[in-house]
């Protein structure tokens, strides 16, 4: 049972019908028809003469399709480029989707090749998985080519391996005649009302002698045949047209093929649509003729066939047959699994041998033989002597695998797939095509190539008409059409037309074939031949599209049909150019304006021209391109080569704006990330001076590649625009300089009116830009003003070079927290402002002033002006900050910093007091300030790598301020009260750095020190009493606080030991690796050893010439005290530091007991947690 599906839209419609008898599977689709919905068929009377016209004969009509192409049969005589008509058509199946695209008459033939001794002749072309198959009639091109000379070279090939001495046989006069009852039933059919009009016998001879002139064979002209300027004007551009009235998706079991079909359909019977058969009763119907019946109807969704049979012309009656039933006739039985089989081994044979995209193949079988054979022309063309061959398949072949490779480019985005097959498909255009005479395809064919190498975003779908729509491709047309003839087998007979291709003169060899078919009758074995042939993939080279485009623009009269005004349309170019940019900073923005279109351009390109538009794309794609390979440079660390690159890219950008007349925003948007980048480069180059020799060696090389390229901008540009930002300097602050420049242009360009409305994401990045290397070159302007500091000599004033590098280095400081205030930035802007207060620290240091003696002066006021708006800037960066949370990194550098500066301030305030212009006391207060500010921002609860270094901080602040109560306590006169708060603070500190120091663990020196000078201080004290008993008390409390030097010289002796390890032979002279300054432990040595006999010596004598009874204890102690001070005098003061300090532990370890104080319960007692 049959089963349907129409869908009707004007004169397009798709239907589906699946037919068959269970055998075989067969589907079609049709995909476009110009036949108007099949109407009911006429019902001829009986005795109606045939030979008699109808008064509609040979006029127009629908429902046989447009004139000359259904007129005389069910299909009008094939051209050779058919099948390139249907794929232009329906671009979206060729590749993939189908196996075959043929005429349907070319599809029976080969299906019949078994059954027929008829001799198969048929070109053969392959693009990617699909074939073309066309109707090569070797008579007809040979014939045409004595009057033209376009096919000499076939037939040159066809009497070297087929016949050597051909003759074309006419037609017989029986053959016309059944052409013409047949033609003339059609009409009849479609035209019931009609009386037939007596015509004389002369007139019907002389009708059938016209149609058989009118419609003899007409073939194309080749497509490389050149026209006058005059002829190429009136000539319609109809291109390779698809003249079938339907093209049909038929899949057959498992073959998908493309068909055109000329067969005309009639509504009627049990089913919407029959096809009309005429047949002479006296000849019955053979195998041939079923298959041909069978195939037709399967092909175009017919369910019915009605057959009218005649005698001698005379109608004599009607009979309906199912298409499943046509198998089924008697003398025509034949098997649809044959057939089916007959079908796959074709089609595999084919795919297995015809593996070369581009190349013709021809596939023949002579008259009465049984080989099949194959031959490739195109390689058999290349072998000829004469360099005139030239293959009338090449340009076809090549603008339909271009055609495929654009439509799959407008898929690759969805499908990486496709990446493999557009290269090869592209590729072999361009083998295909002359330079000279194709430009235009070479070029289109190139950029797509490049295309597919681009990490782009998807363009838009601009203006441009697509490929398939109709462009100048369509030019490539052959002469106008002349009337196609009706010549055709009659659908009865498979008889040989032709007889000059039987086989009387066998090929001696077949060494020429490419592969043979020994027996037709291995077409039916089942799977016989199978398909594995994979497609071969060559290499090419990126530039050529660019001399492709340069070489047509001083030949464009010499193209044989390419329009200047009719540029290839590319669906997948950039957007068109709109829109104009703001004047911006003129160095790298002069390129932002419009240039005059209405001239030619420098090379004499007329705009709007198909090579102007190309251009336009080509340099735009070079550009990003060259974009693409500098950032990655960048990635890889080679600043050389990615400056070569993106000079090239920008060089690529200026010959662009050289030919255009707008820049469209998106252009102008590529172009600031293309500043930006050069930015970048010339800013790691600044900062990377030390590979200076190789980023020059990377920067000079240059590819052939390159130079072409460079050679077609220069023919539109002199490309010097972007120079400055592109040199290698070897200055740093020329990179830097250079940086910044292309940074503000790109600011400028992301603000201007093109833009402002569509880059914000783009604008936040530059700003962020702008203000790094606005802080780089403050920077550097620091370090230099730092460095000159540094050399020169001691003098008084500041030189004005420095102040002039202040200046510069707060500028772009300046600059640079407006540029991330901008973006809302407090994290770098919190750098920056550290950055300027160290700035201040330096001018501070500028100010230090000198005495006559070259030592250091008094802290001035500058300095102290310097330091204090240091400190305001680092307090303002961490009112940016906020909290630790919002950036602890940066924090805690600038809490480092804050705390660095009071230390600083304080410690010169200190060192160098200001006597001359402040008093004393005021003084004091404010390094106490300054100092307590310095201890507050020392983070000693964090761990970090600091926390050893605030500690270390804390300990010396205590130790300052400890020292600084002492001198004052030592130096106060008059006010008890005062004095003994400067006592108190004095311990306090002395404590409380004692306490650090000792939780350092590697600050042994400054521990000793310490103690020792709060020994000093208890002296002191002790020298103010009059009392024994308070005296002796005193003694024995410095005595404790001298126990406590026993830590210090453990770490000393542990130092030491480490530093024997090292050297065999430790010599005070010779240094220490171990970082410990010998030289201040033997002066601090030399201050320990007389303090500890002093207040032992004082201690013994108190302890004797106090009056009272001493106890057990008391004795015990005495005793100690008298040991250790022995041992002390008897020491050798040339012994060596190991030893002594050795000494030194064990007479303080003895010591230790008897104080009734361990250093842990004297520290404890003495620090104060809370600073």
């Amino acid at each position: 049972p049959a089963e349907s599906k129409i869908t009707l839209q004007s004169s397009f419609y798709m239907s589906a019908i699946c037919l068959g008898n269970g055998e075989v599977k067969s589907r079609a689709v049709v995909k476009y028809s110009a036949a108007p919905p099949p109407t009911t068929y006429a019902l001829l009377q009986e005795k109606t003469d045939l030979k008699l016209p109808p008064a509609n004969w040979l006029r127009e009509n629908p429902q046989l399709g447009s004139a000359g192409t259904t007129v005389l049969g069910s299909s009008s005589k094939c051209k050779p480029f058919s099948s390139f008509g249907m794929a232009y058509d329906f671009i979206d199946c060729i590749g993939d989707d189908v196996d075959v695209v043929s005429d349907s008459e070319n599809i029976k033939k080969l299906l019949k090749i078994p059954y027929s001794k008829s001799h198969v002749s048929m070109a053969v072309h392959r693009v990617g998985r699909t074939l073309l198959l066309d109707e090569l009639d070797i008579q007809e091109l040979l014939r045409r080519s004595s009057q033209t000379g376009d096919w000499t070279w076939l037939k040159e090939i066809y009497q070297r391996l087929i016949d050597q001495k051909w003759q074309r046989k006419k037609k017989s006069k029986e053959h016309w005649y059944q052409k013409a009852i047949l033609s003339k039933f059609l009409y009849y059919s479609i035209n019931g009302d009609g009386a037939a009009e007596p015509v004389s016998d002369d007139m019907n001879q002389s009708d059938e002698e016209d149609g058989a002139e009118e419609y003899s064979s007409s073939w194309p002209a080749t497509f490389t045949s050149t026209m006058t300027d005059a002829e190429e004007a009136d000539t319609p551009k109809q291109g390779l047209r698809n003249d079938f009235v339907r093209n049909i998706m038929w899949t057959f079991e498992d073959i998908h093929m493309l068909v055109g079909s000329n067969m005309p359909i009639f509504g009627g019977g049990r089913y919407p649509a029959v096809s009309l058969r005429l047949r002479d009763s006296n000849k019955p119907i053979n195998i041939l003729t079923g298959i041909d019946y069978w195939l037709d109807n399967l092909m175009c969704n017919v369910p019915e066939l009605v057959m009218c049979f005649h005698v001698n012309g005379i109608v004599q009656k009607y009979e309906m047959i199912k298409t499943d039933d046509i198998p089924h006739l008697e003398n025509s039985t034949f098997s649809t699994r044959v057939v089916k089989d007959i079908a796959q081994n074709i089609l595999s044979f084919l795919k297995s041998n015809c593996t070369k995209e581009g190349h013709t193949y021809w596939l023949f079988k002579a008259s009465g033989s049984d080989i099949v054979k194959l031959y490739d022309l195109t390689t058999l063309c290349e072998e000829a002597e004469e360099e005139n061959y030239q293959n009338p398949f090449t340009l076809p072949v090549a603008v339909l695998l271009y055609k495929v490779a654009s439509n799959l480019m407008l898929k690759v985005r969805q499908n990486r797939k496709h990446y493999a097959k557009i290269r090869t498909l592209l590729l072999n255009c361009v083998k295909l095509l002359d330079q000279e005479k194709h430009p235009q395809i070479i070029a289109s064919a190139y950029y797509m190539l490049s295309e597919l190498f681009q990490l782009d975003d998807p363009p838009e779908d601009d203006e441009g008409e697509s490929l398939r729509a109709g462009g100048s491709e369509d030019s490539y047309s052959d002469e106008d059409r002349e009337e196609e003839e009706g010549e055709e087998d009659d659908l009865t007979e498979d008889s040989d037309e032709n007889g000059s291709y039987s086989n009387c003169s066998r090929p001696k060899d077949d060494c020429n074939a490419v592969a043979v078919i020994r027996s037709v009758g291995e077409l039916s074995v089942p799977e016989k031949y199978k398909s594995t042939h994979q497609i071969r993939v060559s290499d090419s080279l990126f530039p050529e599209e660019t001399f492709a485009v340069d070489s047509s623009i001083k030949k464009e009269s010499d193209l044989p049909s390419a329009d200047p005004n009719t540029p290839i349309p590319l669906k997948y170019e950039d957007g068109g150019a709109s829109g104009t940019s703001e004047k911006g900073i003129a160095l790298l923005l002069e390129r932002g304006q419009s240039v005059d279109q209405k001239h030619p351009t420098r090379s004499g390109m007329i705009p709007g021209s198909w090579q102007h538009r190309m251009k336009l794309q080509l340099f735009l794609k070079a550009s990003k391109a060259y974009y693409v390979l500098s950032d990655a440079a960048t990635n890889l660390v080679k600043y050389g080569r990615a400056l070569r690159y993106i000079k090239l890219s920008l060089q690529c950008y200026d010959a662009y704006c050289s030919i255009s007349g707008t820049l469209h925003p998106q252009v102008l948007q590529f172009h600031s990330q293309c500043l930006s980048l050069c930015g970048d480069i010339q800013l790691m180059l600044a900062q990377n001076v030390t590979n200076r020799a190789a980023y020059l060696e990377e920067y000079s090389y240059q590819t052939k590649e390159d130079q072409e390229i460079l050679h077609s901008l220069h023919r539109e540009s002199s490309c010097q625009a972007f120079n400055m930002a592109t040199d290698l300097a070897m200055d740093p602050e020329y990179q830097l300089f250079v940086s910044c420049k292309c940074y503000e242009a790109t600011h400028e360009l992301l603000i201007s009116e093109a833009l402002k409305d569509q880059s914000s994401d783009q604008l936040a990045q530059v700003l962020k830009r702008l203000g790094n290397i606005h802080n780089e070159m403050g920077v550097y302007y620091m370090n230099q003003a730092a460095a000159m500091q540094t050399e020169k000599e001691a003098k008084k004033s500041v030189s004005s070079a420095e102040q002039e590098l202040w200046k510069k280095s707060f500028g772009f400081f300046e600059n640079g927290m407006k540029d991330f205030e901008a973006i809302g930035d407090s994290t770098n802007t919190a750098l920056l402002l550290c950055n300027t207060g160290r700035l201040m620290r330096i001018c501070a240091q500028a100010h230090c002033t000198t005495s006559a003696d070259e030592s250091r002066g008094e802290f001035s006021p500058e300095e102290a002006l310097y330091y204090n708006k240091a400190i305001d800037y680092y307090l303002r960066a961490m009112k940016s900050l906020g909290s630790r949370e919002s950036h602890s990194a940066v924090w805690d550098s600038v809490n480092w910093e804050l705390s660095t500066t009071y230390f600083t301030l304080a410690t010169l305030l200190q060192d160098y007091a200001p006597l001359s212009r402040k008093a004393q006391e005021q003084i004091e207060r404010e390094v106490t300030e300054a100092m307590m500010k310095s201890l507050k921002y020392c983070d000693l609860q964090t761990e970090s790598a600091r926390q050893p270094l605030y500690q270390y901080r804390a300990a010396t602040i205590h130790h300052r301020l400890a020292s600084m109560y002492h001198s004052c306590f030592r130096n106060q006169v008059g006010d008890e009260h005062l004095r003994k708060q400067h006592r108190s603070l004095a311990e306090l500190h002395y404590g409380k750095a004692v306490s650090l120091f000792l939780s350092l663990k590697d600050a042994p020196c400054e521990l000793l020190r310490t103690l020792l000078e709060r020994v000093a201080f208890a002296e002191f004290t002790m020298a103010g009493q009059s009392s024994s008993v308070a005296k002796l008390k005193s003694l024995i409390g410095a005595l404790e606080i001298m126990t406590e030097t026993r830590h210090a010289f453990q770490l000393i002796h542990k130092e030491l030991l480490e530093e024997q390890a090292d050297v065999n032979s430790p010599d005070v002279a010779s240094g220490s690796t171990s970082g410990l300054d010998l030289h201040e432990v033997m002066k601090l040595i030399g201050v320990f050893e007389p303090s500890l006999s002093f207040l032992l010596l004082q201690a013994i004598k108190l302890m004797t010439t106090i009056k009272r009874k001493p106890s057990n204890k008391d004795e015990e102690t005495m005793k100690i005290y008298k040991n250790v001070y022995s041992k002390l005098l008897r020491t050798e003061k040339n012994a060596p530091l190991l030893s002594r300090v050795e000494l030194y532990i064990e007479l303080l370890q003895q010591l230790t007991p008897q104080t009734g104080s361990d250093v842990t319960g004297a520290t404890t007692s003495n620090a104060n947690p809370h600073c």
